[in-house]
């Protein structure tokens, strides 16, 4: 047999007992209703899944799914993965609740292709078939079915399941194929138990690769396991891609561990998440959507409640009318895992309707402020081309965005918004291992805070010859990360802004201005400590004598220390640098000899006052090394 180049899954969709299943049964020879009770009661409860190969090359697997409306929430598990929609109708009974909510769930879920078929056509007559035909093509008027085949068919007979098979073929050539270029993820919509394997999940791999003996990932929750054994539609591979139907043992997890909703994922690739922002149509038939309210969130095969928070609200007595479209924030009870352009159906609290369908646009959405700009944003990613999105997710954040969050937000690897970024002027990538893109916009402002914080810390502090570079960290740049201050004060320098000397930045105009009172301070400070070479005064006794205040003349002085024209030797003594040069210079030819108190008395002409500060301060910047009572000279 010639091997499958295209995969294609079909949902069937409709009203209980219009005969989805038994139509799935004669298309494949598979009986897709697998519990006794299902078999007992003559309903579809669960999913169901066959195969059929209609032409070398094709694949096309069946997703069956239960008509009752007390199983939406199990359709919904199935109807995420479908790329072609088989509408079910019965031409006995002819367009039906479920026939309505199920067409509309597929609308809402963006499904683009899709055919009609008219079952049971073998009880009744060739008037009623028209009369029900007219009305099928009434109910889909205008959308995505509006020019799909319709087609007769009795699954008891056979009468026109070679037309369906045909359709069926047309309508899976249409389908483009997936591309497996994107992050691994399968949601999982079914976990068993094999004999001699372990766990067992299926579903529909939605994007990326997934092959035997590769470490994964379990969403949410962070398990972690190892593929044992693949298998597509019953047959064994050593690699399952983008759109096909997958079976997968896992090694190192339990049964237990696992339930529908859940993701396989690379490690480390994905982060399941709380809170999202979308774009929401709401139905007609549905009733207004008030701000907060309460709802059902169907995601892929994940099911949990929310609330829904209207983002351009005025008030809590807001509300989404019916058939209107609009963004939101979706809050979720508990956590699943979502990326951009997803789409998810929302249902009634109680009762239990399908009231709108949406897309994720921002899949780790912050708690918004009023006019934060948001709305601006959300529409960019909603309608945007891809720089666009990336963009909008950049300036959606202060500092922009690492490679981590995108693909957790994007489901796409990092190096393929590092291509969209370099090609842009508008983005920037600010690192290259692990990438890190932010928009131009963001630096630009992160720019203007940095050089106006410099600006303020120079008028606050005129005698200060900058501002440390940790104050601007823990300042302007909280919450960035760690190179994100390099990358600012470095375009700020090569601008001709800003000056970094060391841990200190400063205006590249920026001087120290004295006044009269601090200039003939300042001379002073030096004159009085240069004439007293190693027999200063004490700053206790010496600094009150200035005609400056004490606090003007304490930064004076703390600026004569960091200019190197004098030396702090103790809390007490500060000498002029001169001073300590030369008595350096006089202890350098004692190099390897020693030379106690006694002895340093002598050499620098001092008293013990100031002996024991001077030696303790050579100690400490490795001129003398204490030996007990003496030491020896480096």
């Amino acid at each position: 047999m010639a091997p499958v180049t295209h995969n294609v899954i079909v949902g069937t969709s409709g009203h209980i007992d219009h005969g989805k299943t038994s139509l799935v049964r004669a298309l494949t020879g598979t009986d897709t209703d697998r519990w006794e009770e299902e078999k007992r009661r003559g309903i579809t409860i669960d999913l169901g899944f066959a195969s059929l190969r209609p032409e070398p090359g094709l694949r096309i697997g069946f997703v069956d799914v239960p008509g009752h409306e007390r199983f939406v929430k199990n359709m919904l598990a199935g109807a995420g993965g479908i790329d072609v929609v088989m509408l079910v109708v019965a031409a006995d009974e002819s367009v039906m609740p479920q026939t309505r909510e199920h067409f509309e769930i597929c609308r809402l879920l963006g499904v683009k292709h899709g055919l009609i078929v008219l079952t049971k056509v073998d009880l009744v007559d060739w008037e009623i078939l028209e009369l029900v035909k007219l009305e099928v093509e009434e109910f889909v008027e205008g959308s995505f079915l509006a020019d799909a085949p319709m087609l007769p068919v009795s699954s008891a007979t056979g009468e026109g399941l070679a037309d369906l098979k045909a359709a069926l073929v047309r309508a899976a050539r249409r389908v483009a194929p997936h591309s497996s270029e994107g992050l691994l993820r399968l949601p999982i919509d079914r976990s068993f138990t094999m004999r001699g394997f372990g766990t067992v999940v299926t579903g529909t791999l939605a994007s990326g690769r997934l092959s035997v003996d590769d470490a994964v990932e379990i969403l949410p929750g962070n398990r972690t396991a190892r593929i044992r054994k693949l298998q597509v539609h019953d047959e064994s591979v050593e690699q399952a891609t983008a759109g096909q139907r997958t079976a997968a043992n896992l090694g190192g997890i339990a049964k237990a561990e696992i339930r529908r909703g859940m993701c396989i994922a690379s490690p480390g690739a994905l982060a399941p998440t709380e809170q999202f922002d979308a774009h929401i149509e709401l139905l007609r038939s549905a009733r207004p959507l008030k701000h907060t309210a309460p709802a059902h969130v169907h995601l892929g095969t994940a099911e949990t409640t929310a609330r829904v928070y209207l983002l351009n609200a005025s008030g809590r007595r807001a509300a989404l009318a019916s058939g209107e479209s609009g963004y939101v924030q979706i809050r979720l009870a508990n956590p699943i895992t979502a990326v951009h352009g997803d789409r998810f159906i929302l249902r009634q609290f109680s009762p239990l309707v399908t009231i709108a369908g949406g897309t994720v646009l921002d899949a780790h959405a912050k708690r918004h402020r009023k006019d934060d700009g948001t709305l601006q944003i959300l529409k960019s990613m909603r309608t945007g081309s891809e720089e666009e999105v990336l963009l909008a997710l950049c300036e959606s954040r202060p500092f922009g965005i690492g490679g981590k969050d995108l693909t957790a937000l994007t489901g796409r690897r990092e190096s393929q918004w590092a291509r969209i970024a370099r090609a842009s002027r508008n983005l920037c990538v600010a690192r290259r291992s692990p990438v890190w893109i932010c928009s131009e916009q963001r630096i630009r402002q992160s720019e203007g805070r940095t050089t106006a914080a410099v600006e303020r810390y120079h008028k606050r502090n005129p005698l200060e010859p900058g501002v440390p570079v940790e104050e601007l960290r823990s300042g302007e740049f909280s919450g960035a990360p760690p190179f994100f201050a390099e990358l600012i004060l470095g375009r700020l320098e090569a601008a001709g802004t800003l000056t970094t000397d060391g841990e200190l930045v400063r205006a590249a105009n920026h001087t120290i201005r004295l006044d009269r009172d601090e200039a003939e301070a300042r001379k002073r400070l030096i004159k009085a400590f240069e004439e007293a070479g190693l027999h200063v005064p004490t700053l206790k006794e010496f600094l009150p004598t200035l005609p400056t205040d004490a606090r003007r003349t304490e930064r004076i002085l703390a600026a004569l220390l960091r200019e190197g024209v004098l030396v702090r030797v103790s809390s007490e003594f500060v000498f002029h640098t001169i001073a300590i040069e030369g008595l350096r210079k006089g202890l350098a030819p004692m190099k390897g000899a020693t030379i106690d108190v006694p002895k340093f008395k002598r050499l620098a002409g001092v008293s013990r006052k100031y002996a024991i500060p001077l030696l303790e301060y050579f100690d400490r910047v490795k001129v003398t090394l204490r030996i007990g009572n003496v030491r020896r000279v480096l």
